[in-house]
C-alpha cells in the first residue's frame, strides 16, 4: 500500500432524526446520487414502522440491524496452492455495512409495492428473526462454523 491511509470522515446525522447511523443508512439506500429519493424512502419506512409498532422508528431500526449484523464472516485465503474458507471475526464498522447491504438486498427482492413497504417489511421480519436478511446472516454464520477447523490460518 502506498501512501497514508486515508482519515475516516465523521458523517453528521441525518435531518429528521440527527442520527449518524440513519445518515449511512440513507446513503446505502441512495442509487445515482439521488440523496432526496433516498431519504424520502427512508422517512416514509420509518412512519410505516412507527404506524405498526407503537414504537420509535429509530429504535426498531437499530434492533432490526442487531439482529442482521454478523459477528464472523470467511474469507477465502490461499496456502500452500489450496483454497481455505477462512473464519474471521468481523470490525464493527464492517458489521455496520454488511447488515445495511444484506437488509437493503433483501427489501429489494420482495413483493410489496413501493421501496419504503419493502424496506418495513424486511425490518419487521429481521425484528422477529425471520425473513431474507437474518437468513443470509445465519447462513454465513453455518458456514464459518463449518470451517471453524481453518481458524488457526487467521493468525498469520
Amino acid at each position: 500500500m502506498r501512501g497514508k491511509q486515508a482519515q475516516k470522515r465523521k458523517i453528521a446525522g441525518d435531518a429528521k432524526y440527527n442520527d449518524p447511523e440513519v445518515a449511512k443508512f440513507i446513503n446505502y439506500v441512495m442509487r445515482n446520487g439521488k440523496k432526496t429519493v433516498a431519504e424520502q424512502i427512508v422517512y416514509d419506512c420509518f412512519d410505516i414502522l412507527k404506524e405498526k409498532t407503537k414504537q420509535e422508528p429509530r429504535h426498531v431500526f437499530n434492533k432490526a440491524l442487531k439482529m442482521v449484523c454478523p459477528l464472523v464472516e470467511v474469507r477465502g485465503r490461499r496456502i500452500g496452492g489450496a483454497n481455505y474458507q477462512v473464519p474471521y471475526q468481523v470490525r464493527g464498522d464492517r458489521r455496520f455495512t454488511l447488515g445495511c447491504r444484506w437488509l437493503i438486498t433483501a427489501a429489494k427482492a420482495r413483493k410489496e409495492h413501493s421501496m419504503a413497504e419493502k424496506l418495513a417489511a424486511e425490518i419487521l421480519d429481521s425484528i422477529k428473526g425471520e425473513g431474507a436478511a437474518v437468513k443470509k446472516k445465519l447462513d454465513v454464520h453455518r458456514m464459518a462454523e463449518a470451517n471453524k477447523a481453518f481458524a488457526h490460518f487467521a493468525r498469520h
